[in-house]
């Protein structure tokens, strides 16, 4: 038994879910031990720490919340789930047989059921892709004797062995995936690539931004460009008579009916924006970055760099090449959701493997994902959280804990729906060799602080967004700015103007956030709230500071608990509004909630739940601190 409990602390630690969170230094090449090692930031996080309060009364009592409540939150759904109650039959249409005997499956998500309905095939690409190069690997441009005699020579050899393979399987992958559509996307990817590599070099990030935000509107408001309607518009304005216009109408239909397995590439193609500003950014900041080798000046082995200098340091200018470009840009495991991976870092990994790739760990991480597919499944057998939001029930019809779990569990399915193929694809980048950030650092459920879930949900966008957003407009005041990048020529402001500038940059870097998900009026919506709901944690910070209270921990603690209940429920109305209700069904959920006493009572039995569980949220936290870990999410 005591071997199982310590298996499933390995399964569920941070070092499996990805080792940037727990890898903090990397010694010097010429170091004997090449491990990762705890430098002295994580020393002094750890002494900061203050001590544990698991064995404590207060505790205690916490822990009969959680044993009482917990299954009780989900009795609670379930039975609002059944086919007894009143409303199942305005969504029983909605659900279908499940492989559970005697249960119906919610498999009503449009994009979830996507990837449900496609395991299969996914997994099989799982396997074949990895075995696929080891096979051209093998066979292919084997190095030779000299070539192995040293490790850059052998990372150099790795480097083209690997990129070769990515063109000439992005190229098939692509053309598989979309038939016909992959002609366009190739354009748009010329166009980019010359923007990049072929406009003066001060108009390379304007013209960047321009180029991709246009393409992101242009997509979504073309439909994908279809061919048929190229064809009816170009024939129409130059007066082709009717017999040679209809047959050129038909052609385009039959070559706009080549769409491949996914014919609508314009939905995926927003993850592959990201990766075009992200190849000509890095190209223009590395033309700015200091000619003396960092890894050199720094005696760093290039073959166990860490995370944050594989995406600092920049690749090597012949790096930056049309075939690079296209193979970073069509890298199959991450082209259909990413994790997104910045071309510096996806370069380094390709001349040299991340040192956390080992067998073990990833095959850990694969029996994790199993287990939270599971999860998902049992979920979508027993609770039809979504299939009732989309039928727009009577919500007066439901009990005030039927509602709220409801809300809840809507949360924690889109939570998973889009956990899954993350951390899918990411397990097949694993399978094959590249190390991608994890995208999902917490349990919903596990979250308190708007500023911090941001930074832990999608958090492979969030660190693209800081790169080639948020710190080139200031950051959160204090005059960061992305490797390579010239100085601000301007002191940072501080105090009051400081915040007033983070909240200005959340403001635009939620609009585009909003927009890059789908440029509808609900998304902005979403946007701007999450940047409203910021502000009291903001305030909240500036009024009260933690070094005024190292002296009362307990009161700050307490205090922290009840602001922290507040941006709980804020951040479960901003993504109910964005992701699962909208606007007016999140007014009819709120309004049947507070409708009576009964229903406000129950709130503030909520609001007393939520403090018991951001109790334990901080000290979870407390014991990450004192293993040397401080995630800030």
């Amino acid at each position: 038994m005591p071997s199982l409990f310590a298996w499933l602390r390995r399964l569920y630690s941070l070092d499996t879910l990805d080792t940037r969170f727990t890898a903090t230094a990397i010694p010097p090449a010429n170091a004997a031990d090449t491990r990762p090692s705890k430098d002295a930031r994580a020393n002094a996080i750890a002494q900061n720490a203050r001590e544990p309060l698991w064995r404590t009364p207060e505790f205690f009592i916490y822990y009969l919340f959680f044993i009482t409540l917990v299954p009780l939150m989900f009795k609670t759904v379930i039975d609002a789930s059944k086919d007894s109650h009143p409303v199942y039959a305005t969504y029983s249409d909605l659900l279908s047989p499940g492989w559970i005997p005697g249960r119906l499956v919610d498999n009503s998500d449009a994009q979830y059921a996507s990837v449900r309905d496609n395991i299969p095939y996914l997994f099989l690409l799982l396997i074949a892709h990895p075995l696929a190069r080891k096979v051209y690997q093998s066979f292919a441009n084997r190095p030779n004797v000299e070539a192995k005699s040293s490790v850059a020579a052998a990372g150099e050899v790795q480097l083209e062995q690997r990129m070769r393979f990515d063109f000439g399987f992005g190229l098939v992958f692509i053309a598989a995936l979309h038939g016909i559509s992959s002609l366009k996307i190739f354009l748009i990817l010329f166009i980019n690539y010359r923007i990049g590599k072929g406009l003066p070099r001060a108009y390379v990030p304007a013209a960047t931004w321009t180029f991709n935000i246009c393409i992101l509107f242009a997509n979504e408001l073309c439909g994908g460009y279809q061919l048929e309607h190229i064809a009816s518009f170009l024939s129409q304005g130059s007066g082709t008579p009717g017999e040679k216009e209809i047959l050129l109408v038909q052609w385009a239909r039959a070559l706009d009916d080549i769409g491949g397995i996914m014919p609508r590439w314009e939905v995926l193609f927003k993850v592959t924006v990201l990766r075009l500003i992200s190849f000509n950014m890095d190209y223009y900041w590395s033309v700015d970055y200091p000619a003396a080798s960092p890894i050199e000046k720094k005696q760093l082995d290039p073959a166990t760099l860490s995370d944050r200098d594989r995406v600092k340091i920049p690749a090597d200018p012949a790096a930056f090449n049309p075939r690079n470009y296209v193979a970073y840009v069509l890298y199959s495991p991450l082209y259909l959701a990413g994790p997104i991976l910045t071309f510096n870092d996806y370069a380094s990994q390709q001349r040299y493997t991340a040192p956390s790739l080992t067998r073990a760990r990833t095959a850990l991480y694969g029996i994790r994902f199993f287990l939270t597919f599971l999860c998902m499944e049992l979920m979508l057998h027993y609770i039809y959280a979504v299939a009732i939001s989309k039928a727009s029930p009577n919500w007066s019809l439901f009990t005030s804990g039927q509602l709220s779990m409801l809300a809840f569990f809507n949360l924690h399915i889109i939570w998973l729906k889009l956990l899954i193929p993350w951390r899918f694809f990411r397990l097949w980048a694993l399978a094959d060799g590249i190390d991608p950030p994890e995208n999902m650092v917490r349990c919903m459920s596990n979250n308190y602080s708007a500023f911090a879930f941001w930074r832990g949900w999608h958090r492979s966008f969030n660190r693209w967004i800081v790169r080639y957003i948020y710190i080139p407009l200031g950051g959160g005041g204090g005059g960061q700015r992305p490797a390579g990048a010239k100085p601000a020529s301007s002191p940072p402001p501080s105090g009051i103007m400081s915040k007033f500038l983070q909240i200005r940059n959340f403001l635009l870097v939620f609009t585009f956030v909003a927009l890059w998900h789908d440029i509808n009026l609900r998304l902005l919506m979403w946007g701007w709230l999450v940047t409203l709901f910021v502000l009291p944690e903001a305030l909240a910070g500036m009024v009260f500071p933690a070094k005024r209270w190292r002296s009362h921990p307990t009161t700050y603690r307490v205090l922290s608990g009840i602001g922290s209940v507040a941006n709980v429920l804020m951040m479960m109305i901003a993504n109910l509004v964005g992701f699962a209700l909208g606007l007016d069904g999140l007014k009819d959920l709120l309004s049947s909630l507070t409708g009576s006493y009964s229903g406000i009572a129950y709130m503030i039995l909520c609001c007393v739940v939520l403090f018991v569980g951001v109790q334990v949220m901080f000290e979870i936290r407390e014991d990450e601190l004192r293993m040397g870990i401080n995630l800030k999410c």
